[in-house]
């Protein structure tokens, strides 16, 4: 059985989905795959522990404390090559960024950029697996799910250059 919830933020609604023993999705309301993979109106709108400590992750991160999922347990529904690559987004510090570029070349598949692209555009688990610190090899920011301002605005709470960021290319 899946279980959601939405919960304000600064950026907007934020809608999350879990089952008993882990949280399986969040996404902004009007993000590119919404809910992908999930018929949501399936899902019971109730309170689990699960979803009450998304919610206060949240809420740590919106005010600016760098929380960890370690006591929050993620089970995104993807692919083994996409479990990869989220596994290697989940490992940049808050405040970095990384390209697409060196996620490739950190699992051994250089030339894999185009399938880490689809990876990143496709993280069911936004925010929690950090898929807005993704840039392109040139420091420019491309393509967020969940809309090019709220990565800006992700990145800036994280500490990124405001001028980099008028810009469009932060240093990698």
């Amino acid at each position: 059985m899946f279980y959601r919830t939405t919960t304000p933020s600064p950026l907007g609604p934020i809608t999350l989905l879990s089952d008993e023993q882990a949280l399986r999705g969040l996404w902004f309301a009007d993000q590119h795959y919404f809910g992908a993979g999930y018929d949501l109106n399936q899902a019971a709108d109730q309170a689990t522990p699960v979803l009450t400590t998304a919610k206060r992750w949240l809420t740590a991160y919106f005010a600016g404390q760098q929380p960890t999922s370690d006591d929050l347990p993620l089970a995104p529904a993807v692919t083994t090559f996409r479990q990869r690559v989220l596994r290697v987004i989940a490992s940049v510090p808050y405040g970095q960024t990384i390209t697409y570029q060196a996620i490739a070349e950190r699992l051994g598949q250089p030339s894999a950029v185009r399938a880490v692209g689809g990876a990143v555009g496709h993280n069911p688990l936004s925010i929690v697996i950090p898929c807005h610190r993704v840039v392109g090899s040139d420091g420019s920011l491309t393509g967020y799910a969940g809309g090019l301002d709220r990565k800006i605005a992700l990145l800036t709470l994280e500490g990124a250059d405001p001028q980099a960021l008028a810009t469009g290319k932060l240093r990698v």
